[in-house]
């Protein structure tokens, strides 16, 4: 069996750790700003500007890494993020300084999410796509529950500003853990077959039923990851760190114990019941009215996300070419990033429209719909580069 945990793949696992948990922190943000007096729609504004810059320029970084290298935009992506984070020291009121870091907060994850990812499906084998894309993932999937729980306790200890300082701890971490990587770019391959035009991936028709299927998953996700802080202080049903420990423990479980489960039965057919897992959790968060409630849809949606995201990404970089896979990569991670930019602003006038039971409802219905509409147009697709 092909090796998966090479130096290179361990050594960008724990610099994706690190700056995954330097950005998971932020999931304590939007409390943040209901000091500041935010409400729910400017929170939701607020919380989707990191993907306003990410949505633009991630297509940028994906053909730039096509045709250069990987480890200039990883490092670059860590500098930047290092520098960013430290200016949310400076806030005290709400101020168009604020949405300024913001955006270029989104620039520096965008570059180092598709980058990482990336570096990752360069040096996995391709026998075990999506059993290393997922055990990658781990290490951001981790970093989401040492983010909640850390920042639950650092908090309590010195309030946002010590929020923030943990943060830029981690960014500077991750920049060190950055610095080692070689290049995983293979030049041989990108001189024989250069990247096509970028609609040309885009458009690419056993690519397309993916997009739209992803874009849905990660709209369901934003979702969650945006308002469950709010929705729990609103409620007062746990807390932010209880539900995303579940959360990531069920996936990263998972991913350990039975991650070889979607190559050996094929990475379509466990796609189904991972996405409707997660709507199976969107319900139960609706539906919750205690705390042990909460974590039950935590660990529903969980369930959903440790083999959707895996497997989505695997799809993609199979279908994908060669020379063109940090372009698909970034197309990914944009539609991730575009969702997010999406479901903030439109779910936070929803739930203050209608309630979040209602809302969640309301995603759950179009994630089964997007995820039966998936397979239809997928049908007859190969699940290799076309």
């Amino acid at each position: 069996m092909a090796l998966l945990y090479t130096r290179p793949f361990v050594l960008c696992a724990l610099a994706n750790f690190a700056q995954a948990v330097s950005f998971s922190l932020f999931l304590h943000f939007p409390g943040f700003l209901k000091e500041l007096g935010a409400g729910e729609s400017q929170i939701g504004v607020l919380v989707a500007l990191t993907a306003l810059s990410a949505v633009a320029l991630g297509p940028f970084f994906g053909r730039l890494m096509d045709w250069y290298e990987r480890r200039p935009i990883i490092v670059s992506g860590n500098l930047l993020n290092v520098g960013v984070v430290g200016f949310y020291l400076l806030f005290q009121t709400l101020s168009p300084a604020l949405y300024l870091v913001r955006l270029l907060h989104g620039v520096a994850e965008t570059m180092l999410y598709s980058a990482l990812f990336t570096y990752a499906a360069d040096i996995v084998p391709p026998s075990r796509t999506a059993q290393g894309l997922g055990l990658f993932g781990v290490s951001a999937m981790l970093a989401i529950t040492v983010g909640g729980v850390l920042g639950d306790v650092v908090l309590v200890w010195g309030g946002y500003p010590a929020l923030f300082l943990t943060s830029f701890g981690c960014a500077l971490v991750g920049l060190g853990l950055a610095l080692p990587l070689a290049e995983s770019r293979r030049v041989s391959a990108q001189a024989t077959e250069p990247p096509r035009a970028f609609r040309a991936t885009l458009c690419q028709p056993n690519l397309a039923p993916l997009w739209l299927v992803t874009w849905m998953f990660f709209f369901a996700q934003a979702g969650v990851f945006a308002f469950l802080k709010t929705y729990v202080m609103a409620t007062g049903f746990g807390t932010l760190g209880a539900f995303f420990t579940v959360y990531t423990l069920t996936a990263i479980i998972q991913r350990l114990v039975w991650g070889w489960v979607p190559d050996r039965f094929g990475l379509t057919r466990v796609l189904g019941p991972a996405l409707l897992a997660f709507v199976v959790g969107l319900l139960l968060l609706s539906m919750a009215g205690s705390a042990w409630e909460v974590w039950i849809a935590g660990f529903f949606c969980g369930m959903g996300h440790g083999y959707a995201f895996p497997i989505l990404l695997g799809l993609v970089n199979r279908r994908a070419r060669v020379t063109e896979r940090s372009t698909a990569m970034a197309i990914y991670t944009t539609i991730d990033d575009g969702a997010v930019l999406i479901a903030g602003p439109v779910l936070g006038l929803l739930i203050e429209a209608m309630g979040y039971a209602l809302t969640f409802r309301s995603v759950a219905g179009l994630l089964a719909g997007a995820t039966l509409l998936f397979f239809f147009w997928d049908r007859g697709k190969v699940e290799v580069a076309a």
